[in-house]
């Protein structure tokens, strides 16, 4: 290679959603020229009606945000950056991989040897545990059913089903359509077993998604993205793995890891995954509550009619008290309001944030 490989990296000046020190390191383990953005969360939100323009919808992944600064700093130094995305869902790197099977493995006896009534009073009791509990015990096989619409996929969905009938105001939505047909299908269809299964069905769905967010985010920034990870070649190659060599207990990621462990320094490899971190639990928490005190409870919001206030305000409540963490929630409904100020209601972007303009910073 004639030119040094450049690498960039996001971050935000809090301390649980920064990777910065992993990617400098891992940037001087390959000799790379790197640069990197600390986004501030006043710059976050300003940016926000903007970027929901962009993607056309409300945005999903809060690190969709992220992922436009860092495409803007790489914009002045190169014309293409490669970018990560398809690793995760290859090589099952999600979290969600070896819960669910080890919530298969463990609960097949309890499913089988438990009453169904005795079932029902477990997953009770899960719900009156400590949040500090609960929240961990309520994905596990003492709480969801042994199919896949509940063990995987319901069990890891931002709205859940048990939620919708206390949010949506119209009972006649619950039913307009299955939001887990297209990944059941992909699950049926695939070969092998749960590992496999789990792997293909996000590969077909969950990825497709990221895949938008990653091209109209870099797009927005005037930067084209590429996506090594999915060179049809190597998805063909890396799919015949079995998923026991790609997952080891809760070690995600497996193969790759030892693929990897000669080039990619140790405290990378060994280092428990984060995603793409973004703080908005706390955010909403503190200092931007007051973005959803006007996105989600506001007057304008409520009139719209599509969702039961008492649940709002509950979802609102108890994430402000600390009591749960709705913060994803949260992030979806201010996002929807945002897309119909905009394109419902005909709003300028520039002034989707004048009601919070003490709160959020306007950014170029």
């Amino acid at each position: 290679v004639k030119e040094p490989i450049r690498t960039f990296a996001v971050g935000f000046s809090d301390r649980e959603a920064n990777e910065l020190a992993y990617a400098r390191l891992a940037a001087r383990a390959v000799g790379a020229e790197h640069r990197e953005v600390v986004v501030a969360p006043a710059e976050f939100f300003g940016a926000l009606p903007q970027l929901l323009w962009h993607e056309d919808e409300p945005i999903r992944f809060p690190s969709s945000i992220a992922l436009y600064f860092v495409s803007r700093l790489a914009r002045d130094h190169v014309k293409v950056v490669l970018t990560g995305e398809g690793a995760d869902e290859l090589f099952l790197g999600y979290e969600r991989y070896w819960v669910t099977a080890w919530n298969e493995r463990l609960g097949r006896a309890y499913w089988d040897l438990t009453p169904r009534a005795l079932q029902g009073k477990v997953k009770g009791l899960v719900g009156r545990l400590p949040k500090s509990v609960r929240r961990y015990a309520a994905r596990t096989f003492l709480a969801v059913g042994p199919v896949p619409r509940e063990l995987f996929f319901d069990n890891w969905a931002i709205f859940p089903l048990a939620l919708q009938p206390p949010l949506l105001s119209d009972p006649d939505l619950l039913s307009a359509r299955d939001p887990y047909a297209e990944g059941l299908r992909a699950y049926e269809e695939a070969a092998g077993g749960t590992l496999e299964r789990m792997s293909y069905a996000d590969v077909q769905t969950y990825l497709v998604e990221l895949l938008m967010k990653q091209d109209q985010m870099s797009m927005a920034a005037s930067i084209e993205s590429r996506v090594p990870y999915l060179d049809h070649e190597f998805v063909e190659h890396v799919a015949a793995i079995p998923g026991r060599n790609k997952l080891h207990g809760w070690h995600t990621k497996a193969a790759l890891r030892a693929a990897l462990r000669d080039l990619v320094p140790r405290e990378i490899l060994t280092r428990r995954k984060m995603g793409f971190p973004v703080p908005v639990n706390r955010w909403f928490r503190n200092r931007f509550w007051p973005v959803v005190r006007e996105f989600v409870l506001g007057p304008r919001a409520l009139e719209r009619g599509l969702f039961q206030e008492p649940f709002l305000r509950r979802l609102a409540e108890e994430h402000r008290a600390g009591t749960w963490e709705h913060g994803l929630r949260l992030w979806l409904l201010v996002n929807l309001e945002i897309w119909q100020r905009i394109f419902v209601d005909g709003e300028e972007v520039a002034d989707v944030m004048r009601p919070v303009a003490g709160t959020c910073a306007s950014s170029g």
